[in-house]
């Protein structure tokens, strides 16, 4: 089968399009064809090899030789143990190794796509959503009515969380750029803030929750921006090839305890539940998978270039 293979880290240049085996199930495990791929933060992270603290993303070569995580396509086989999935379901989910015409993938990690999106669409959702919903849902505790300022609105995160926020009942704010100002507004945020041109710190509005998906602002300004009971949550930052966002995770996690504030940090784990949760929501219509372009699965280098960049409005999906 054709996949992308990474043989070391570096630039876009170490991602090669290459003939590989076709990956063999396990007794609870789906055989899947590919017809989609989303490209996210984590991938040129891994391509980068950074951070390399602990060899998260592997120290001297990547962990697993084919990147990718999202994907949607069709079961071709089934293990022994698999109940719940049949040949020629289209399905949607998480497992490394995506940028590959095959996955082989836990059927715990896979779940019925929406039904009213393409597998390209389908593509974008798990980490992006998974990691929205939980960020507001689980540790973000939203409730109707309350001020939720997402930072990083148009992103892949930021897209599905503007829409997820607005769903569970809050007076939602997105901090974007003016070139996704229309975008953000579109997907159902009540007020826009253009960090372009305002600095989103100094507008005097306080907030019940402050989700930051993109942008490495200090804690103590987005603190400030919080009601004294308010919630932060952190899900990103760069920091530095050696410990990336860790030492602003740990001075959020000593500094919890201390102030009347809730800082709190987590990674996002998928589950067919999760997935299940955001099909829902997608089949509603209360929420619309964004994709900013596609690419060919040959032209994986250039679409996890495009994405480091980090100035994406919603997700980058290869075709396969």
């Amino acid at each position: 089968m054709k996949a992308i293979v990474q043989h070391g880290h570096g630039g876009p240049e170490v991602l090669e399009y290459a003939d590989v085996d076709e990956p063999t199930i396990k007794d609870d495990e789906v055989l899947v064809r590919v017809r989609a791929a989303s490209v996210g933060a984590w991938d040129w992270h891994v391509m980068r090899g950074d951070p390399r603290i602990m060899g998260i993303t592997g120290m001297l070569k990547p962990k697993n030789g084919i990147p990718g995580l999202d994907f949607a396509g069709v079961v071709e086989a089934v293990g022994d143990n698999v109940s719940d999935l049949r040949l020629g379901d289209e399905v949607y989910g998480e497992h490394a190794g995506a940028f590959a015409e095959f996955v082989a993938a836990s059927q715990d990690s896979l779940a019925l796509k929406p039904t009213n999106t393409s597998f390209e669409q389908a593509a974008s959702v798990p980490v992006a959503g998974i990691t929205a919903l939980m960020g507001l849902q689980d540790f973000g505790q939203v409730v109707p009515g309350q001020r939720v300022l997402i930072v990083g609105a148009a992103g892949g995160v930021g897209t599905f969380a503007v829409q997820i926020a607005v769903s569970m009942g809050a007076e939602v704010t997105g901090v974007c750029s003016t070139g996704s100002a229309e975008l953000v507004q579109s997907l159902g945020a009540h007020h826009i803030i253009d960090y372009t041109r305002e600095d989103v710190s100094q507008n005097g509005e306080l907030y019940d929750m402050v989700f930051q998906v993109a942008g490495d602002d200090s804690l103590s300004t987005y603190r400030k921006l919080l009601t004294p009971k308010g919630t932060l949550v952190l899900c990103s930052g760069s920091g530095g090839e050696w410990f990336g966002p860790i030492p602003r995770i740990l001075r959020a996690v000593v500094t919890s305890p201390f102030v009347g504030q809730r800082l709190v940090t987590f990674v996002a784990k998928t589950s067919r539940q999760r997935l299940l949760d955001l099909k829902d929501l997608i089949e509603a219509g209360d929420v619309r998978p964004v994709i900013e372009r596609t690419y060919p699965l040959s032209e994986a280098p250039e679409a996890v270039g495009h994405v480091e960049q980090e100035h994406n409005r919603g997700k980058t999906v290869l075709v396969v």
